[in-house]
This record gives structure tokens, C-alpha cells and sequence, in this order.
């Protein structure tokens, strides 16, 4: 079905040259006075393959681009969405249910809680029509154990969004790249449909990206967040060291959370009153109780009370107003670095220089970094911006581990060692129910559960999937016994 489907695709191109839009829809190979658009498809047993390449003969602004297909949906089909970002609820949904969106509840508070900056809603519609659905990257119909897989190769010129409309019989496959300018050959897509089971279609899906199995190992280890919080010290992070060894417990990795620092941004400020010793004695003590050490960092951003917004102002991403762009509501409200800059990327290097092998951490867990593409910018698409931000991670970390949270999973893959796949595990199980009208990145136990499933097919092909937590602890929970057991098993 999947085959006859790209067989009777329908392109639509819309663009201006000229400050005049234009809008061509067409099946084959197309050649007009502003461009060539050319399109290869490669058919194998049940493995398809199409790119799509445009050619200006002109420069061109890029408004819409997109390949509709006909696809007869069944009763008892499902459809797997993959949410934009790590903590994005992802799953497969029957045919006539519908996606999340922010509420008229959460519209009304974006000033103060910035909700729409988590997610996709600042560039994506939402249709809000029952069995509509749109994910990124990759996406399945199901139907019993068969797949039927639609996936991009790769986002380094912008998100491919697979938009479902079960109603009408129909999937639009999207480049995420409205007001692009092209004076040379941009390649769009680059999908891959296959039908199969599934370890058959996703083991094909990351050989076909080249993608090498993740070479670190699975851990198991203690982070300060959530116990602690913020609210941590010296004291604190050794005492749970040391009572963790003298308890023999079998754990990998300690990692110290958020916190440490003055504020979010100045990772080398660190708090005098609550690390008088500085951080190489907490690795160092980390690392003679017999455990690897992980710290804590938000890389792309900083927040309005840190020196970096104070003294660099010029280093925060502004938008096409002029706008510094914030990027959330936690702490004191935070704002996107332009890792554009150099000045960004030698600032950036230095803090991994450091961290890394002065003060010897072996792991770093870096977290909301949607940030650094929240706006496209230096005509780059924010899937090719959030590719080369991976990338330059990749490159300061070397050969130590990265733990990734808070990204777009599809530009991680193969660049990250761990990736959260879910959203913050809550000390209950689904916060309180006004909280289901907000984002769909929010605190949720149950969410984490869900996304622990639903993306299980991630783990050891992209890179080894971080679930998040579980607790065994009594208090500062309120989760029941069976909750906790059931968090533990997932």
C-alpha cells in the first residue's frame, strides 16, 4: 500500500521570486524559467526510497513544500506520532483520536509561562480535527505487527513533519523550511517507506543512515534532582556518595544536577557557599567511591540573572524584530544563546574544556537544548541549525559521554551516547489536572511511562534511551506503591 502511495504522490511547491508567489503542484520531474525540481525513486521488494532536489535557476523564497500521498486508513490501524522534542508526548493513536494542543487556558498565560516555547507551537499549526496527527522525523501506521514506516535520512536541511489526516485518507510529508532562500541546489528530502515488522524496518531505517550501534554501555546510577532540586551543596552530593558505597549498591554514574552554579549560563561561577571546594573534589570523590561522575548543563541558554546576559547581551539569538528570544519560563525566565557567534562557540569550549578535563567529569547531561533552534536564522532552517548544534557538541565532548535531554531526537541520532525519550518523571503520577491543558513537554509520570514504550525502538539503534527516573524512596513522594512499582518495571 505504502509503495502504491508514493507512486501516486502529489508535490506542491509554493515560492516568490521577485517578491511574486508562485505555487506549482506536479507528480513527476518539473522544469520551469525558476527552477528544476528533480526526484529519485528506487523501489526494493517492500523498501522505497525518494528524494526530492530543487535546482533555482533564480534565487528563490521558499514558502511551502510538501509531498501528499493516498493512504486508505483501517478501523483498527494506529498511528505512531514522534513528538517534536525528548520530552514531547509520543505514541501511537487510533484513528479517530486526538492530539493534544494548547488549551484557550494556556493561550492566556504564554506571557508569564512561556509554554509555547517548549514545543512546536510557535511554528507548526495544530488542526485540532479528530484523527489529524503530525510528528517529526519518522512515524508508522500499524496494523497488527505490520509497519508501514515513513522516515526521513536525514533533518540537515530542515524537520520533515509527517502530517495524518485519517478522514480524509491522506499523509503530507512537510520540509520544515517557509522563508528559506535557495540560490543553489537544495536537497529537501530524503525519505525511506518500508513495510515490516518491526525490528525489520527500524534496524533497516538506521542502516540506511549509517548510523553505527551506540558503543557505550547501559548505566544505572543517582542524580540530585529529585530529592534535592536545586537546593544542593558539597555536603549533600558526598554524603549520598558515600552512603551509597557503604551500602554496595551496584550503580554506575552519580550525577550532580542543576544547581551548583551561580545561575544557568555561568557554568564556571560555581556557588562558593554551597561547593566552598570547587567541582574536581566532587569528581574526584566521586570517582575513588568507584563511580563515574555526571554533572548538569543547559549549554544554549542562559537566564536573565546570569552574567553572560548581563555583560554579553549581544551573545542571546534576537529574532527578526530585533527581540531577544526567550526560550522559556524557568528560573528567573531564560533566553537562546546564537551559536551563530563565535564568541558563543569559544565560550562553549572553554566551559567543556574545563568541566570535562580539569575538573573531570566523565559525563555531561545537557538539557533544553530546543533553544538553540527555536528560530531560524542566517537562512539556516531550524532542523539544519539544531543538526550543527549536535554536531558541535559532539566535537567538545570528544570521547566523553553525552547525555542529551530536552532536544529533537532526530538530529541526536548517532551523536549522543544517552538520550532522555520522555518528559520529567513527576512525585506523582500526572500532576494536577488543570496541567493537562498546558504543553505537551509537562511533568508527567504517566507521559514518561507512555514515551518509555512508544520509543523503545530508539534504544541501542540511535543511542541508548534514558527513561529518566524511578524512585525508591518513601518520602517527598507521592507516588503509591504500585505507581512506583510500575515506573520501575516500564
Amino acid at each position: 500500500m505504502m509503495k502504491n502511495s508514493v507512486s501516486n504522490r502529489e508535490i506542491r511547491f509554493k515560492f516568490r521570486v521577485n517578491n511574486k508567489v508562485y505555487e506549482k503542484i506536479f507528480n513527476q520531474n518539473y522544469i520551469d524559467e525558476f527552477c528544476e525540481i528533480k526526484q529519485i525513486i528506487h523501489h526494493e521488494s517492500n523498501t522505497t526510497k525518494l528524494s526530492l532536489s530543487i535546482i533555482p535557476h533564480t534565487e528563490i523564497l521558499i514558502e511551502a513544500l510538501e509531498i501528499k500521498l493516498d493512504y486508505t486508513f483501517n478501523q483498527d490501524d494506529l498511528i505512531y506520532v514522534n513528538g517534536y522534542q525528548s520530552w514531547t508526548d509520543s505514541k501511537e493513536f487510533f484513528i479517530d483520536d486526538k492530539m493534544n494542543h494548547l488549551s484557550k487556558l494556556a493561550t492566556s498565560l504564554l506571557n508569564h509561562y512561556q509554554f509555547d516555547k517548549y514545543g512546536d507551537y510557535t511554528f507548526k499549526k495544530y488542526s485540532r480535527l479528530a484523527g489529524d496527527f503530525h510528528g517529526y522525523t519518522y512515524g508508522y501506521i500499524r496494523n497488527g505487527k505490520i509497519l508501514n514506516l515513513i522516515a526521513s535520512l536525514t533533518e540537515k536541511n530542515g524537520y520533515t513533519i509527517i502530517n495524518t489526516s485519517t478522514s480524509k485518507h491522506r499523509i503530507v510529508i512537510e520540509k520544515e523550511c517557509k522563508n528559506l532562500t535557495i540560490d543553489s541546489e537544495y536537497q529537501a528530502f530524503d525519505l525511506l517507506f518500508m513495510t515490516g515488522e518491526e525490528n525489520e524496518v527500524f534496524d533497516t531505517y538506521f542502516n540506511m543512515m549509517k548510523i553505527d550501534k551506540p558503543k557505550a554501555l547501559p548505566m544505572t546510577g543517582w542524580t540530585s534532582w529529585y530529592n534535592y532540586y536545586q537546593n544542593i551543596n558539597e555536603e549533600i552530593i558526598l554524603k549520598n556518595v558515600y552512603a551509597l558505597k557503604k551500602a554496595n549498591k551496584n550503580i554506575d554514574i552519580i550525577q550532580v544536577d542543576d544547581g551548583y552554579q551561580e545561575n544557568i549560563g555561568d557554568w564556571l561561577d560555581i556557588n562558593p557557599n554551597k561547593f566552598p571546594n570547587g567541582m574536581k573534589v566532587i569528581a574526584d570523590k566521586i570517582h575513588q567511591s568507584g563511580y563515574k561522575a555526571g554533572i548538569w548543563l543547559a549549554p544554549f541558554v542562559c537566564e536573565t540573572k546570569s552574567t553572560i546576559f548581563k555583560e554579553h547581551n549581544d551573545w542571546i539569538l534576537r529574532n527578526k524584530n530585533g527581540e531577544l528570544v526567550l526560550a522559556g519560563s524557568n528560573w528567573s525566565r531564560f533566553y537562546a544563546l546564537n551559536l551563530e557567534l563565535v564568541e558563543v562557540k569559544q565560550y562553549l569550549r572553554k566551559v567543556f574544556e574545563i568541566v570535562l578535563n580539569e575538573w573531570g567529569f566523565d559525563l555531561v547531561k545537557l538539557d533544553f537544548l530546543y533553544a538553540v533552534c527555536i528560530e531560524s536564522q542566517s537562512n539556516k532552517t531550524r532542523g539544519q541549525i539544531m543538526c550543527e548544534a549536535m554536531e558541535f557538541l559532539r566535537e567538545c565532548v570528544n570521547d566523553k559521554l553525552i547525555l542529551a535531554c530536552g532536544v529533537p531526537l532526530g538530529p541526536s541520532f548517532g551523536l549522543v551516547d544517552y538520550c532522555r525519550i520522555g518528559c520529567d518523571v513527576g512525585l506523582d503520577w500526572d500532576d494536577k489536572f488543570y496541567m493537562h491543558f498546558f504543553h505537551r513537554e509537562r511533568v508527567s509520570t504517566l507521559n514518561a511511562i507512555n514515551n518509555s514504550m512508544s520509543r523503545r525502538h530508539l534504544n541501542e539503534r540511535a543511542f541508548l534511551n534514558d527513561p529518566d527516573v524511578f524512585f525508591l524512596r518513601d518520602e517527598n513522594v507521592q507516588l503509591s506503591k504500585t505507581q512506583k512499582e510500575t515506573l520501575a518495571f516500564v
